[in-house]
């Protein structure tokens, strides 16, 4: 069974992404891990030498009473959208975001990533500073992104962007068999610029590799311009780290809010 881990802050975007979560465990036969996690404060202990532990303990309590009451809460999405027979566990851990995700990946052997992008404190740091492309370098599995305004809608297309790389191909591999579980349709990106060293015969290889499969191959001849994919930042500006991660973005020819998923394959 596939593992899939959910971190959530119990906010809006986190439960709109939490529906999400649900159906693509159902889809891959997997189970859900929900994680929350929590920093401490920091103190000078030489202000507090009394109460200094108990003020770490009171923290900690009200956490675990929140995560503890917020529970039944998931619980109760899933079974408004008759998904409550999805199996789940619970992670309550000390530590930033992205150091949780991390360890939770290596410690319960994750098969993939499902969360929300936007509308919490830390989200922002995780997706659009630089501990974004460490994350996802590391992890090794896919991750799912969930914008904030996108409700689920069943999968029918699924885009994929290439540069006809050898090491493409596994990522592909991964986006075919997630294709097959959804009964969804692959569109393979290419845009070839005039400086291009991909040829013709490497995209006639791939075509014929992949015949067989649910997958249509698309290729913009020297317009790379025509196309533009940011992530919007709350300010307004660019993401500077947008281009250390290949984007496979659902639903991507549909005029809607799109979701992530976030490949990374291992040299």
């Amino acid at each position: 069974m596939k593992k899939i881990l959910f971190p959530t802050d119990f906010s809006e975007v986190a439960n709109n992404a939490f529906v999400h979560a649900l159906e693509f465990a159902k889809m891959v036969h997997g189970e859900l891990i929900l994680l929350h996690s929590f920093e401490l404060p920091i103190y000078d202990n030489q202000f507090f030498p009394e109460n200094y532990a108990a003020i770490y303990d009171s923290v900690e309590l009200s956490e675990f009473e929140m995560f503890k009451n917020e529970i039944p809460k998931l619980r109760a999405i899933a079974e408004v959208h008759h998904l409550d027979k999805i199996k789940m566990s619970h992670r309550l851990k000390d530590g930033d975001l992205v150091s949780a995700i991390k360890e939770s990946i290596v410690d319960d052997a994750i098969d993939y990533l499902v969360m929300g992008t936007s509308g919490a404190t830390g989200w922002e740091s995780f997706f659009m500073g630089t501990n974004a492309s460490s994350i996802i370098t590391d992890a090794g599995i896919p991750v799912y992104c969930i914008p904030s305004n996108a409700p689920f809608q069943k999968i029918h297309t699924i885009g994929f962007t290439t540069r006809f790389r050898s090491k493409d191909k596994k990522a592909l591999q991964t986006v075919l068999q997630l294709a097959h579980k959804a009964k969804a349709k692959v569109k393979c990106l290419y845009v070839k610029t005039s400086n291009s060293d991909i040829t013709n015969a490497t995209i006639a290889e791939w075509k014929e590799e992949f015949k067989s499969e649910p997958i249509d191959f698309y290729t913009i001849e020297d317009e790379p311009t025509q196309i533009l994919l940011m992530l919007r930042l709350p300010n307004g500006k660019k993401n500077s780290n947008q281009n250390q991660s290949t984007f496979i973005l659902l639903r991507m020819m549909m005029f809607k809010p799109l979701s992530l998923i976030l490949l990374c394959i291992k040299k």
